[in-house]
């Protein structure tokens, strides 16, 4: 990985200290620490050729323009590695009430990104959704705790899965991965919607959302 790293032109004039693989860190992709000249880096090598690499940069700048991901340095498409200012930071399981009203606040964020694309299609069974109006926005679609990371405030990483979708899919992956109980849900629905918003639709994606959690789990591992 140094050697095919060196050959690229973003580091021409530094020099490369180390590059660890970061174990257990995601399944689409190997992912590196990097250090050079003394800065961090992530490296992400990609694993799988059915993901459109190419949406998946330009969502990553995007949401960097929002202040919501890391910084998006290289993605070098023919050798199949993308490269990121690294993030100080840590995962979290459980969240208080101030960090909840953050991640909303964060979540409006990307979801107010206009970029032109169509609805992403969900790979089962849709019926229990059908009968809501669709309010579509660019989703991350897969904010389980590894993909959301703490320090001052709070960034999203691994846009692979990202796309158009329900506003709803991603507020239910909050409170699925979460395991928000009915009052800390409620804290966190108030500070995203700032208003009205229906319980039945997001209780109809939460369902979903576990259906093809379960499917995928079956699929890749």
């Amino acid at each position: 990985m140094i050697e095919q790293l060196k050959k690229d032109p973003f580091f021409g004039d530094k020099s490369i200290e180390s590059c660890t693989l970061l174990e257990h860190q995601g399944y689409c992709n190997e992912n590196y620490l990097l250090v050079a000249d003394g800065v961090k880096y992530i490296v992400r090598k990609l694993l799988r050729d059915d993901i459109d690499r190419a949406f998946e940069w330009q969502v990553q700048n995007l949401a960097f323009e929002k202040g919501i991901t890391a910084e998006p340095l290289v993605f070098d498409s023919q050798n199949g590695f993308m490269l990121f200012l690294f993030l100080e930071g840590e995962h979290k399981g459980k969240l208080d009430k101030s960090e909840l009203k953050i991640l909303a606040k964060t979540l409006q964020k990307l979801h107010s990104v206009t970029i032109e694309a169509e609805p992403i299609e969900l790979q089962t069974d849709t019926s229990i959704i059908e009968c809501y109006p669709k309010e579509y926005v660019l989703c991350h679609n897969d904010l389980n705790p590894q993909n959301v990371f703490f320090s001052d405030d709070i960034k999203f990483i691994d846009w692979e899965y990202a796309g158009v979708n329900d506003r709803y899919f991603d507020v239910a992956c909050v409170c699925v991965e979460f395991r928000l109980y009915e009052k800390m849900q409620k804290v966190f629905l108030e500070a995203y919607f700032e208003g009205e918003y229906n319980v039945e639709k997001l209780e109809a994606y939460k369902i979903l959302y576990k259906i093809l959690c379960e499917e995928w789990f079956k699929k890749n591992l």
